[in-house]
């Protein structure tokens, strides 16, 4: 037998080959299971080459490590068909791999398969030295290594399956596995060797005309890294590409999902908002369509929210809306939805199993919102208008369900608030009307529409005029003039009255200013305030404001303020009064004897003037207790050293009786009606030449 020898630096080299390819193998099979669609054919097809050429390779430097005493060759087309087959086999396997599930039989079929192709690539490769006579072969070793093929290409293909995926240290266990299946794979490769033996006298002959060793072992090992090295290279740009792509995919999915978030709900409260409870009433309409039942459409408005938005700020007005949304939300039940649609209005859309049940949910909701809240250092207290609408009944869609909603709940409203009313059809007109009022309201200050009239005060010793009150009218478009009553309340509902407040004060001591350079320096216009303008931050400035803009003294201008109005929080009341008693504003206590009074604080209100409401004037000469009344009234003020004025003077008994009992000045229809200033000067006038002529 002709003796072999083997250079060990080549064994070397086809071992690190053998351990690079299986790495390569790996990392392959990781990228092909994340692969999708169109791309897996593509990285099975480039894995194939890149892993079938690398084990090849090994093969074939272990070959080249292996020396006779004859001169060796390769013939090319045997060498090329080894190549091809080493393809087949490992694309076999990558393509095994990337299948969902791999059952215990296609793992053992496959072994069989991959262990087959593995060794028909050696014994092929090496009978491409067409050795003459043949190579004689040991058989005991050919089975132990096509044993130890089938064996390493289970291995290989249990664990590229189970290392597929991307797990924390996955590249630390494809290392160790790799090594693994490399020395499996470069130990059935030189069993096979050493199964080969070679008869004396034997030679080679494809030596001349075939591949010659000399140059093709380092060619071998330079393409072989190079390809091994792109298809990694390749492998791994590709995973990273595909870590930020599904890194950007999560950030927009996240971005779509705050997007959706922000689409659908309220910013503040995080509640559905209008557009989401829409659709919500969409489905509730078309579950009661199919299954039957009922459900209920709470709209829900907050009172005595813009007092306190007003007097302690916008952000202590966000923070209660959060906390009224966060007690209600807390309270309901899952399949129930509460929206905050707009300023201090929410919706509640409640699924009932009778309809009666609407009765218990709303007692509910007003009960929730009247307990007390703890704003910071702040106790606020509001209450809740409800309006309730039943479907079916009371709509067929949800704009007409919202309306009508709507509309009950400014019924609950004008019917005292804290608590709710049921929808009616007649609420439509009266809220379609107050809807059409509002939107004129909005537009009648920049319209111009708005006028004073002024209703003359007149001394009651010796009947002289001492100024007037001015009172806001509106010339509405189509409506005619209007009284405060027809929209005052309105514009305290929607804060307009702020806005209102600001020009009647304005215009009223622009007037002032003009009596004043007529020489009427001794009269004062009184101007009346509502609670939301007394509550507001900015009343001390808009007054001191109007003041220096028509360059008009403060003792010419007189605020009046309800007795109610300066008692429900005599503490602030009296910090404000204050401020515009020092400013020098006069400041007249309106209506007095109508609301709860405390005598301790109207003593230390730094108030100038009381005035009797008309109601107890009008029947003074027909009830002693209107009668007795007045006379304390009148006494208390006397006593405190306030100025008093009796309104509503109508006739001449009434204004003989005030007069005898001590009023300083009247008012009323006996003495003069509301007019424009034009109109009020001439009356004025008229009235003195009268009075001279008579005299």
């Amino acid at each position: 037998m002709l003796i072999g020898s083997y250079d060990f630096s080549l064994v070397l080299i086809s071992l690190c080959v053998a351990i690079l390819a299986s790495y390569t193998a790996l990392d392959l099979a990781g990228r092909i299971a994340t692969a999708k669609d169109a791309a897996v054919p593509l990285w099975i097809a480039g894995g194939a080459v890149a892993m079938g050429i690398g084990i090849w390779s090994m093969h074939f430097i272990g070959m080249l490590a292996f020396s006779l005493p004859i001169p060796l060759g390769y013939d090319l087309a045997i060498t090329l068909l080894s190549l091809a087959i080493a393809i087949l086999a490992s694309g076999f396997a990558l393509w095994l791999v990337s299948q969902p599930q791999m059952p215990l039989w296609h793992w053992l079929l496959g072994a069989l398969a991959m262990g087959a192709g593995i060794s028909s690539m050696h014994y092929i490769g090496m009978h491409a030295l067409l050795m003459q006579p043949g190579i004689d072969y040991d058989s005991l070793l050919v089975g132990l290594s096509l044993l130890i093929a089938v064996a390493a290409s289970a291995a290989a293909l249990w664990i590229a399956f189970r290392l597929r995926r991307h797990t924390p240290f996955v590249r630390v266990a494809r290392g160790g596995a790799a090594l693994i299946m490399g020395l499996a794979i470069v130990g059935m490769h030189y069993t096979g060797m050493a199964a080969a033996n070679f008869p004396v006298g034997s030679f080679c002959a494809a030596a001349g005309k075939g591949l010659d060793g000399g140059w093709l072992a380092s060619l071998i090992v330079i393409v072989t890294l190079a390809v091994l090295a792109i298809a990694l290279l390749t492998s791994v740009l590709d995973a990273r590409m595909e870590a930020r792509t599904t890194a950007l995919s999560s950030s927009l999915a996240e971005a779509n999902r705050e997007l959706t978030q922000l689409a659908l709900h309220d910013n503040l409260t995080k509640l559905p908002n209008r557009l989401l409870l829409e659709d919500r009433i969409e489905q509730s309409m078309l579950k009661v369509t199919r299954n039957g039942g009922h459900f209920a459409l709470m709209f829900m408005d907050l009172d005595g929210f813009k007092p306190i938005n007003d007097a302690f700020g916008h952000h202590v007005g966000d923070l209660l809306l959060r906390e009224v949304g966060q007690r209600l939300r807390e309270n309901l039940r899952a399949q129930d939805t509460l929206a905050r649609v707009g300023g201090d209005e929410f919706v509640l859309l409640a699924e009932l199993s009778e309809p009666n049940d609407a009765v218990n949910v709303a007692g509910q909701m007003v009960t929730l919102v009247s307990q007390p809240f703890q704003v910071g250092e702040h106790q606020l207290r509001v209450s809740t208008s409800v309006g309730i609408v039943l479907y079916p009944g009371d709509g067929d869609d949800r704009q007409t369900l919202l309306m009508n909603a709507d509309a009950a709940m400014y019924h609950a409203k004008g019917a005292g608030k804290n608590g709710y009313s049921f929808f009616e059809t007649s609420m439509n007109t009266n809220a379609r009307n107050q809807l059409q009022l509002l939107h004129d309201l909005r537009s009648a200050l920049e319209r111009e529409e708005f006028c004073l009239h002024y209703q003359p005060k007149f001394d009651a010793a010796n009947g002289q005029p001492i100024g007037a009150e001015a009172l806001l009218r509106w010339q509405h478009p189509e409506r005619g003039l209007l009284a405060p009553d027809d929209f005052i309340g309105l514009a305290e509902r929607t804060g307009l009255i702020i806005a209102i407040g600001d020009w009647v004060l304005q215009q009223a001591c622009g007037q002032m200013r003009q009596w004043y350079v007529q020489g009427y320096r001794e009269w004062r216009v009184a101007v009346n305030l509502s609670a939301l303008q007394f509550c507001h931050a900015g009343l001390v400035e808009s007054v001191a404001q109007a003041l220096a803009l028509n360059q008009l003294p403060a003792n010419c201008l007189t605020l009046e303020i309800t007795e109610t109005t300066a008692m429900s929080d005599a503490d602030a009341s009296m910090h404000v009064l204050k401020q515009l008693a020092e400013m020098g504003v006069d400041l007249s206590i309106d209506d007095f004897g109508t609301g709860y009074s405390s005598l301790l604080y109207l003593k230390r209100l730094p108030a100038n003037e009381l005035k009797i409401d008309r109601g107890f004037v009008r029947d003074l000469e027909h009830d002693s207790d209107d009668a007795a009344i007045i006379s304390a009234i009148v006494a208390l003020g006397q006593a405190l050293n306030l100025r008093i004025v009796a309104e509503g003077v109508e006739t001449l008994r009434q204004q003989d009786f005030l007069t005898a009992l001590g009023c300083n000045s009247l008012q009323g229809f006996l003495l003069g009606h509301p007019l424009p200033a034009e109109q009020f000067m001439q009356a004025i006038t008229e009235a003195q030449v009268a009075a001279t002529i008579k005299d």
